[in-house]
């Protein structure tokens, strides 16, 4: 990957929401990648999070609802709900999740964990907002509107989102056993956020730029994606921090990654991508280059049985 420019790292960095939504999705993916080698510290990216909190009611969906119901087809809407539904629940579990994560961890990093689960909240009502107002699911509260979209959600979001929801009660048991903290974030930081999230977000945002559809949706989730470059970055320092004071993480890396990758495949019904214009096999290179950028940045290796088991990832997707 080619080095990000300093005037496209600014423009990322400082955007607020007015102009995040002239932000290429492209950029966002790199901004992310930019400082994994380095990789920032916990204090650096609580500052980064006081700088960029931005507010979810401050998002305008008037176009998006007119984009919805006037300019989209059927199979594009149905989709577009099929791939972002995962992301809808995602954000609501590591919300409620991440605190027995939190738990274990040094004091910087505490105050940095504070700071993403107020991300995942707010991402949380991103997606209520979206769903509600302008796919018009019903309900009156976020349960009702979350129970709504429920049905959209593929059983790749119910395979690596259960792992972490087993992986998250074994953590409670144990806060700071450093293995089951390794599983956890191998399952979240790594897969969920690396890979699935930034994949899924790739898809609907170049969906939505290329057709000039959904504005407010593009720039709520553009958003979304500059604080997972807050995610990933803070849940990559921990693995590599993780196995740099214990090299026997590395077993529990590769240990988890090997469940990942099993269940990856065990789906039933295939998402319409070409609707928003892209081919599985696009998707498929796409999410292995999501995972192997992290792995090469971070100096984690993989074994040549986990090497042939990324190279058969489907292209099925969910998000967090």
């Amino acid at each position: 990957m080619a080095e990000m420019s300093l005037e496209k790292a600014a423009l990322v960095e400082d955007s607020d929401l007015a102009r995040i939504r002239h932000v290429d999705i492209d950029d966002v993916i790199d901004y992310v990648h930019r400082d994994l080698k380095k990789l920032p510290s916990y204090t650096d990216l609580y500052k980064r999070y006081l700088r960029q909190r931005w507010d979810v009611y401050d998002l305008d969906f008037t176009q998006d609802v007119i984009d919805w119901q006037q300019n989209m087809t059927q199979e594009e809407r149905d989709s577009f709900v099929g791939i972002s539904s995962g992301f809808h629940h995602g954000e609501r579990q590591v919300e409620v999740e991440l605190p027995v994560f939190m738990m274990g961890g040094s004091e910087e990093s505490k105050i940095y964990m504070s700071s993403q689960i107020e991300d995942e909240a707010r991402h949380t009502v991103f997606f209520d907002r979206f769903y509600r107002e302008v796919v018009g699911l019903p309900g009156d509260s976020i349960q009702d509107v979350l129970d709504a979209s429920f049905e959209h959600v593929s059983e790749t979001f119910v395979g690596p989102f259960g792992l972490l929801a087993y992986q998250a009660d074994e953590l409670r048991q144990d806060p700071e056993d450093l293995a089951a903290r390794v599983r956890y974030g191998t399952t979240y930081f790594l897969w969920i956020e690396g890979v699935l999230a930034l994949s899924v977000m790739k898809i609907t945002l170049t969906y939505c730029r290329n057709r000039g559809f959904l504005p407010g949706y593009y720039a709520g989730f553009t958003a979304t994606c500059r604080d997972e470059a807050r995610h990933v970055q803070g849940g990559m320092r921990f693995l590599r921090d993780a196995v740099t004071e214990d090299p026997r993480m590395l077993h529990e890396i590769h240990e988890t990654l090997k469940t990942i990758l099993t269940i990856n495949g065990a789906t039933s019904r295939r998402l319409y991508l070409e609707a928003l214009g892209w081919e599985q096999e696009e998707v498929r290179r796409l999410m292995i280059r999501q995972l192997r950028m992290k792995l090469v940045d971070v100096g984690i290796a993989l074994s040549p049985e986990l090497e042939a088991m990324v190279n058969r990832i489907e292209p099925e997707l969910a998000g967090g």
